[in-house]
């Protein structure tokens, strides 16, 4: 991506006033006007390089661009997103008067092929979220003594091992604790993340999760969510934090965790207990869905559980469940 230095000040500014409507007025979250940035970025970037800017493009040079985009081998996905952020854009820089007509109104999206999300079986993900309380950290260089082979244990070396020793139980709480949410109540990975400790009630087994278009919604924790949850607040935290009141989960570094940070502790741990796979947090998420309802919970129930603002979103686990229900028949039934 093109940075800011890099595009003309005009433009630059622009894109940032643009995103800053994203943030404040539409309330869009932190990742999608990350996102619709980049892409007025990269499309500024290329109309500079023309002698074009957005507030000259027109429908034949948006049309090019996005051209460019699919023949640099980006995705349907991708590239249908670019649409959608340079339609939002115009439509925005016309109401604002930087634009007179729209040159964005008549841009096609690419048909983006409905893929099924990827679920676990509820034994690989059992086996995934307990993974850490079975997990031993690495022991330290040297063997027990934290020393080199046959040199004599400093002062302080004890006291060190000890400490070391209980950042790294510290961790393994840690994780259990995320995995429970991730899979045991549905939590996206950055809603995980933005947790605080104020938001976690185990007395009445509820969680206050901030979700995407800033919405609240109040979710259930199971009974290995609050076991988890209440070891690692009662003795794990205190090895990131002195903060009594705060976030919840920190890194290694003891500053709070980032969703990528989420993303290489799920990696860490399928890579011992499921080699085979290619899973992501949200594997958990889809799982934790499918698995409601595969077990009879209502479709609305599932919705709300979720955050999801359409039911269509939601019903995409009904087919998950179809899927699995079929290939069941056909692994099992004599004449399938």
């Amino acid at each position: 991506m093109p940075g800011p230095d890099e595009l003309p000040h005009a433009e630059a500014e622009l894109i940032e006033a643009f995103a800053r409507h994203l943030d404040l007025e539409r309330r869009f979250s932190p990742h999608t006007v990350q996102a619709y940035r980049r892409d007025l970025a990269q499309l500024a970037f290329f109309l500079s390089r023309g002698g074009r800017s957005l507030g000259s493009a027109d429908h034949a040079v948006l049309r090019r661009f996005l051209a460019q985009q699919a023949t640099r081998g980006y995705a349907r996905a991708s590239v249908a997103r670019r649409v959608a952020s340079i339609r939002t854009f115009y439509r925005w820089a016309r109401g604002r008067g930087v634009v007179q007509d729209d040159p964005a109104a008549l841009l096609g999206r690419p048909k983006v092929a409905s893929r099924l999300p990827s679920v676990l079986r509820p034994a690989d993900a059992a086996a995934l979220v307990e993974a850490p309380s079975s997990a031993r950290e690495p022991a330290p260089p040297g063997g027990t003594g934290g020393s080199p082979a046959g040199q004599v244990p400093r002062p302080g070396d004890q006291h060190r091992l000890a400490e070391r020793a209980r950042f790294g139980r510290a961790v393994l709480l840690r994780d259990r604790a995320i995995f429970e949410l991730l899979y045991g109540s549905g939590l996206r990975v950055g809603e995980v993340c933005s947790l605080t400790t104020d938001r976690i009630d185990l007395g009445r087994r509820r969680v206050l999760v901030h979700g995407k278009g800033d919405k609240e919604r109040e979710l259930p924790l199971s009974d290995y969510a609050v076991e988890s949850l209440g070891r690692y607040l009662g003795d794990g935290r205190a090895a990131f934090t002195d903060l009594s009141v705060g976030w919840v989960f920190y890194n290694r570094r003891r500053k709070p965790m980032t969703p990528r940070d989420v993303r290489a502790m799920v990696e860490k741990y399928r890579q011992t207990v499921l080699p085979e796979r290619h899973l992501s947090p949200h594997t958990l998420r889809h799982s934790f869905a499918t698995h409601l309802l595969e077990g009879g919970a209502d479709i609305r129930a599932v919705q709300e559980l979720l955050g999801h603002a359409s039911l269509g979103t939601t019903q995409r686990y009904t087919h998950v469940s179809r899927a699995r229900l079929f290939a069941a028949y056909r692994e099992s039934h004599p004449r399938a």
